[in-house]
């Protein structure tokens, strides 16, 4: 259109609007001045209802016209007729701005029904007059140009988004014609066509799995599901994307959920962890679609730690190896931690699944069976092994990573009280002993530990490492003290004190008369002690101390020997310097050390030929005499006797046990004080509950067990029966 001619048809539009009729009839056009002055009004309902009249004759050709076509070619043809009527709509809609303004603006505010802007206007008709009649037949064809699509043919998508467009278009709000709606699009397109997408892969979906494995299934329903999401990109609606995929996820999930499911422990069995992840995707889409794999999950992972620690027993018989041990347990643990990191990326339930499991296969397996505290006394046994100074410890590469393994299965031990008991031993002999690998590893796992746990756990340990910085300054200080008294130790000395309520020392189970020379070096430093501190007892473990003796009896080496000794053995052997024989019965009134510490000891110089037992007597004990190896030769220069028995092992082990039980009962006791203490007065079953959720972060007490501490509060008169069940607190 030139634009004369458009300006034409914009001036006629205006002057019709602006004339006023006359008697006869005839429009009259008058001025500005004389339409405002003579109060002429605006015309525009004839105008108006003549493009009504034609374009419904317009639209009339158009249904006549579409009626030849079919499928695509009707699709063609409507999108076409909807260009040409849409753009010329907006040219209209432009020459009749006058009777916009104006005519249609006065009737719409007047509150007049079916009268809307002259581009509204035209949008309006196309759906009355048009588009209700033959929409049905555009489903039709766009459903059929899908299904060709999903059975894997080639199509034009570009018709189907413009034919959506025109769906969207015509969405008009009755109230307010300047807004839109999706009511047109949803009714006629978006439900007729999640409909049809129901059905289609409804049929495909069951003939695919009565022919297929599960698996197969599987990657069928992923491929259709992200042909659908990539079908919205595409051409389809933003608005149909929740609808339509709860649809597909109904139909190729949910109705076959079961069938995911009873495949899921077969693939776990499997390891097959690319198929499971594809599981997950799919069943995660679903409500409560994944409950039976976490429960399934979790029963397939404790079996499997339990025969994996089953296996290692069997193998190992009455020797339980504290490294193969933890590392049994790892083994599981890490396996089914990436898995779940894999497969089901890293989701909480699964993540609390696995750790239901390996709370199970760690506390109850068939290691602990012969003692519930087996795993955690043989993973504090491990973590000694690791932080304990020795040529094995110095070639580890990745100390700090073993300590994190170690606080891997320390997080799902029950017990922890007992790890804590039996590492505050070891670690105790570590430090007195000067055994630890290194003190940075040391530190570092106690931070883990008190991250994990809190301070007061870890309080007593701390408090360890600060008494041994002291001792070293005390050390200082009493050789300063040695020099300003102008004084000299009769040996070598150096001495650790350390507190009785921070160490778990235990006192020497047998008396002892110490050599004169050491008798005559702690004296010295009693009484440097005693001036530094007033009110400080001393207790002396002879049992823990050791030193070096140097043989210059020795004629087979010109270098002197260097015995590594504890103070007991160094007892016996000093007595040696005034006769190169001694009777058992001498050595023992000598030294005053009980026969089973005596006896091992003798036994080990014997093993190692310092000294010989003379015959006819074969054993240590009374009536045996020993003598002195004169033509003692060793391949060492430094020759280590200090060597700990394997009984003593295990008596200590026993005696941490019973100190654990003991610690226990206080623990209870204090607990269902401080409860009383705050409640006053409380039902039985309810202290009882309370108890046991306060505790269990440090053990799992058992009901008998509170309830024995109970009556033994109620005998020392902490608690009171009162009416019933109750009990109260008395101050």
């Amino acid at each position: 259109m030139d634009m004369p001619t458009y300006m034409g048809i914009y001036t006629a539009v205006h002057n019709f609007c602006t004339s006023l009729k006359g008697a006869t009839g005839a429009p009259n056009t008058l001025g500005g001045g004389a339409r405002g002055g003579l109060g002429a009004h605006l015309l525009g309902e004839e105008l108006y209802q003549n493009l009504i009249e034609f374009l419904k004759k317009h639209l009339q050709q158009l249904k006549e016209a579409s009626s030849q076509h079919t499928d695509e070619a009707l699709l063609q043809f409507y999108i076409r007729e909807w260009n040409r009527y849409t753009t010329a709509a907006k040219f209209i809609n432009h020459q009749f701005k006058y009777l916009n303004r104006h005519w249609v603006k006065r009737e719409m505010d007047e509150g007049k029904k079916g009268i809307y802007d002259v581009y509204t206007l035209h949008l309006v008709r196309w759906k009355v007059d048009l588009f209700e009649e033959v929409q049905k037949h555009i489903m039709d064809a766009v459903l059929k140009l899908v299904e060709k699509q999903r059975n894997g043919e080639t199509i034009e998508t570009g018709i189907i988004k413009q034919i959506v467009d025109s769906f969207v278009s015509l969405g008009l709000d009755e109230s307010d014609s300047a807004k839109s709606t999706l009511d047109v699009y949803k009714k006629h397109f978006q439900e007729p066509f999640i409909a049809a997408t129901t059905d289609y892969y409804r049929t495909e979906s069951k003939h695919f799995v009565a022919e297929n494995s599960v698996v197969e299934y599987m990657n069928k329903a992923e491929t259709r599901l992200n042909e659908e999401e990539k079908r919205v990109e595409l051409y389809l609606h933003p608005d149909i994307h929740q609808p339509l995929m709860k649809a597909c996820q109904k139909v190729l999930i949910s109705e076959h959920a079961e069938l995911l499911q009873g495949e899921f422990q077969q693939l776990l069995d499997e390891n097959r962890q690319d198929d499971l992840a594809r599981m997950y995707n799919l069943l995660s889409r679903i409500p409560e679609g994944l409950d039976p794999l976490r429960r399934k999950f979790a029963t397939h992972v404790r079996n499997a730690g339990l025969a994996a620690v089953e296996k290692y027993a069997k193998e190992a018989g009455d020797v339980i190896d504290p490294k193969v041990y933890v590392d049994s347990l790892l083994e599981v643990h890490t396996h089914y931690h990436n898995m779940v990191n894999f497969a089901f990326k890293g989701e909480a339930e699964f993540v609390r699944s696995l750790d239901n499991a390996c709370r199970e296969y760690v506390n109850r397996n068939q290691v602990c069976k012969s003692a519930s505290t087996k795993s955690p006394e043989l993973l504090a046994k491990y973590a000694d092994t690791l932080l304990r100074k020795t040529a094995k410890a110095s070639e580890e590469v990745d100390l700090e990573a073993k300590l994190q393994d170690i606080m891997t299965v320390f997080k799902y031990v029950e017990d922890k009280d007992v790890f804590q008991k039996f590492y505050s031993r070891m670690l105790a002999k570590r430090l007195v002993n000067s055994q630890s690998a290194t003190d940075d590893a040391e530190t570092s796992m106690i931070g883990k530990l008190k991250e994990e746990c809190g301070f007061e756990y870890t309080n007593k340990l701390q408090r360890m490492f600060q008494d041994m910085q002291l001792s070293k300054d005390l050390n200082d200080s009493y050789k300063e003290w040695l020099n300003n008294k102008d004084e000299k130790a009769p040996c070598d000395f150096g001495v650790q004190v350390l507190g009785t309520s921070f160490w778990p020392l235990n006192p020497p189970a047998t008396s002892f008369n110490p050599p004169e020379v050491i008798t005559e070096t702690y004296t010295k430093f009693q009484k440097f002690y005693d001036e530094k501190h007033s009110g400080r007892k001393l207790t002396w473990l002879w049992h823990l101390c050791k030193g070096e003796l140097k043989t210059t009896y020795c004629k087979s080496t010109k270098v002197p020997y260097t015995l590594q000794v504890s103070t007991y053995q160094m007892g016996v052997l000093l007595l040696f310097n005034d006769s190169d024989s001694l009777t058992y019965e001498a050595i023992q009134q000598s030294t005053a050390l009980n026969k089973e510490t005596l006896d091992p000891a003798l036994a080990i110089f014997l093993k190692a030929r310092i000294l010989s037992i003379r015959a006819p007597v074969t054993k240590v004990g009374p009536g045996a005499t020993f003598d002195l190896n004169l033509d003692f030769k060793s391949k060492k220069i430094r020759v280590n006797l200090n060597l700990t028995v394997k009984a003593e092992h295990k008596a200590e082990a026993e005696d941490t046990h019973k100190t654990i039980e003991e610690d226990r009962k206080l623990l209870m006791q204090a607990v269902i004080v401080r409860i009383m203490k705050a409640r006053q007065t409380l039902s039985h079953v309810v202290l009882v509950q309370e108890t046991i959720a306060q505790i269990k972060s440090r053990f799992s007490p058992k009901v008998p067990d509170v309830k024995k501490c109970i009556d033994m509060l109620i005998e020392k008169e902490y608690l009171q029966r009162i009416e019933g069940e109750k009990l109260r607190y008395l101050a």
